[in-house]
């Protein structure tokens, strides 16, 4: 197995560093659906875009991690 060239190291990392923003986003729009105190407004509407668009970073960052380590492999 040959090392990662540095394009394909620097891309790693950025879909690594995407891959932790968005799962720490996603933890803490979660968090939201409680609400910190009872009977305190939660927009669920708004919440459920945000959490869908994580889970969309989520795959993406995942997908771009899978393409780079096959890509690897095949050299």
């Amino acid at each position: 197995c040959a090392p990662l060239q540095k394009p394909a190291l620097e891309t790693v990392r950025s879909s690594l560093r995407l891959l932790n923003a968005s799962a720490y986003r996603l933890q803490s729009e979660c968090r939201k659906t409680v609400p910190p105190e009872p009977g305190a407004a939660v927009d669920y509407q708004l919440l459920t875009q945000q959490v869908i668009q994580c889970a969309y970073d989520i795959a993406k960052a995942a997908k771009q991690l899978v393409t780079i380590t096959t890509r690897e492999k095949k050299q």
